[in-house]
Order: C-alpha cells, then sequence, then structure tokens
C-alpha cells in the first residue's frame, strides 16, 4: 500500500507524561503503540509512543504531546523528543 501522505510520529516522552498523552492520543481517535526505554545521561525511564497519521495530523499530534507533557524538573532535561518520518510503505498484515 503507498503511503505518500502518511507519516511516523515517534516521540519519546518521559514515564510520568506518557499515561496523559496516551490517553489523549488515543481519545482524539488515533491509534499509538508505547513502548517502554530508557535513555539519556540521566538514564531515566521514558516512554516511546509510535503514532501514524496522515500528514496533515502531524501538527495536532505535536500539540498533544506539548500540552500534556509538564514542565522540565532538572536543567537541560526536555519535555519530550519528537521524530517525523516519511512512511514511504504502510503493510497491515
Amino acid at each position: 500500500m503507498s503511503s505518500s501522505n502518511m507519516r511516523l510520529v515517534i516521540a519519546i516522552v518521559r514515564d510520568a507524561d506518557s499515561e496523559t498523552i496516551l490517553r489523549t492520543l488515543v481519545g482524539d481517535g488515533y491509534r499509538v503503540t508505547q513502548i517502554a526505554s530508557t535513555g539519556g545521561f540521566l538514564r531515566r525511564g521514558n516512554a516511546t509512543l509510535l503514532v501514524g497519521v496522515d500528514k496533515e495530523n502531524v501538527a495536532h499530534v505535536m500539540q498533544i504531546v506539548r500540552e500534556n507533557s509538564a514542565p522540565a524538573i532538572d536543567p537541560g532535561q526536555k519535555r519530550a523528543t519528537v521524530f517525523v518520518i516519511k512512511v514511504d510503505r504502510l503493510e497491515q498484515i
């Protein structure tokens, strides 16, 4: 299946924010896969959220992540890291 308008949003968020972000995304009709992850200099727990969306919905997903991420606690800590990747092919088996 061709997916020229599809994007994969990969949002790496703090564990403390993941449930709220996940719940909001699902409530707005997005299908989300959550993967537990650890990363960064301080080795803190994170969640990696995978969201496949039409390119027109990327801004809305980014808004949900921004609005549901609590302020950073430590200097230099990020609230989230987000990658948006063009999807050349999508298959659901």
